[in-house]
């Protein structure tokens, strides 16, 4: 049977990943968790179920390698698991309320928690954080029946617990939850000094004009180096509607510059996205001028949330960014979008 450390060490021996000494160090935390769940389950009609073992809450800062150690893990386990992003976790749990109440359900976290538990024996999140009041108010009772249920959960985030739900509304209703997560999760710092993200983009190219065939080439190369290969479909929830990523994976995605500007979309979407997001590949941005004016303006909001969450971004466009939008109202206020995007395209960005 394969363990974390025989996963770990089969990938830095192919060349996939490179060593590095802090996740090692966290491998253990890991391997206790598959170990205990792969014991075989006595059974008899005086045995009582076994305990569950501790999960694990992984932080540390972007790029560390949290996610590639979360997979490395997930693929080791032989029991049932889902492996998640955590917001578009609580998107389903939400919608999933919903549709009970409109059934008359009057309390669903208690089924809701119940479908889950009986699904998988182990919950694996990518990126914990709660920006949403909606999340603060249920995330406590909802991991309360997961855990009453055996459910083990494993969790990433880029941030120690006490600082979930920093400054929100009405936080003192929140603290409960910290205080779950500090009793059932190990928490562990993943204290590397490299970037491995920024590693695999530094000194690359990341902003290619003009956008065609090679771009596209060029692009498929550093996607295929960021993912491995794999990838997923995300769903955000924006003020009840959706914004749906199809080509996803640990907090990086992929769009084309119509479905993320083409469409009816504004601020409030692109802060969930850039939230959401650690680097986005941003494909065929096209001349803007008076005749894609509503385009462009939701380019700006765009790359303002961006930049302002330091998301990376990965660009392929019909000019560079000065030469983007010549003519047309705002073409003199977008001088400070494109030197927004030529900072954007420097090797340390979101350092």
């Amino acid at each position: 049977m394969e363990t974390v450390q025989d996963h770990y060490e089969a990938r830095v021996a192919s060349g996939r990943i490179k060593p590095d000494a802090a996740q090692r160090q966290a491998l253990p935390a890991f391997e206790r968790i598959r170990a205990a769940l792969a014991e075989p389950v006595k059974r008899g009609l005086f045995r009582k179920a076994p305990e569950p073992p501790k999960g694990l809450y992984l932080w540390g800062g972007v790029g560390r390698g949290k996610s590639m150690l979360m997979d490395l893990f997930v693929d080791t386990l032989t029991v049932p698991a889902r492996r998640a992003h955590f917001h578009a976790f609580m998107q389903e749990m939400h919608a999933e309320m919903h549709r009970l109440r409109g059934q008359g359900v009057e309390d669903p976290i208690r089924p809701v928690a119940k479908a889950v538990a009986d699904s998988v024996r182990v919950l694996a999140f990518d990126e914990m954080q709660i920006s949403d009041i909606t999340d603060a108010m249920i995330v406590g009772r909802l991991f309360e029946h997961l855990f009453a249920a055996g459910t083990v959960v494993v969790t990433t985030s880029n941030r120690v617990p006490g600082d979930l739900y920093k400054d929100g509304l009405n936080r003192q209703l929140f603290l409960p939850f910290i205080r779950l997560i500090e009793e059932k999760l190990e928490v562990r710092e993943l204290a590397s000094e490299t970037d491995h993200r920024q590693d695999r983009l530094g000194g690359a190219q990341v902003y290619f004009a003009p956008a065609g065939a090679e771009a596209r080439a060029r692009i498929d190369a550093i996607w295929e180096e960021l993912t491995h290969g794999t990838e997923e479909k995300l769903t955000l929830r924006v003020q009840g509607r959706e914004l749906e990523l199809p080509r996803y994976r640990n907090a990086m995605a992929r769009a084309p510059f119509y479905d993320l500007c083409g469409r009816a979309r504004g601020p409030a979407d692109y802060l969930v996205l850039a939230d959401a997001l650690r680097v986005l590949v941003l494909e065929d941005i096209p001349a803007l001028s008076r005749h894609n004016f509503n385009e462009a303006k939701r380019f700006v909001t765009l790359i303002d949330a961006l930049y302002e969450a330091k998301v990376r971004l990965i660009a392929s466009a019909a000019a560079l960014p000065e030469s983007l939008y010549l003519e047309g109202p705002g073409s003199f206020e977008f001088e400070r979008t494109a030197s927004r995007l030529r900072e954007m395209m420097a090797a340390d960005w979101g350092r």
